[in-house]
């Protein structure tokens, strides 16, 4: 059996597991996804970077995290 699945772009976030605010960062990122998905969205809309990078980025300035963006 063949499937074709679309395309689809993702962040990709690393956060030191020993930075002390790690939990209370990766609770901010859900969120994100979890309003993304209160607008009937899925974080496979091909919009998902483009409607979120600026959040992302904006979190990125308050905690120490890196991220990229990764096509699958």
């Amino acid at each position: 059996m063949k499937a074709r699945i679309p395309k689809h772009r993702e962040f990709i976030i690393e956060i030191d597991e020993n930075y002390e605010k790690a939990d209370e960062c990766w609770e901010k990122l859900q969120e994100i996804m979890d309003d993304y998905k209160k607008q009937g969205k899925s974080v496979f809309t091909k919009t998902f970077i483009e409607d979120n990078e600026p959040k992302v980025k904006a979190l990125q300035e308050i905690y120490e995290f890196t991220y990229t963006i990764e096509e699958k």
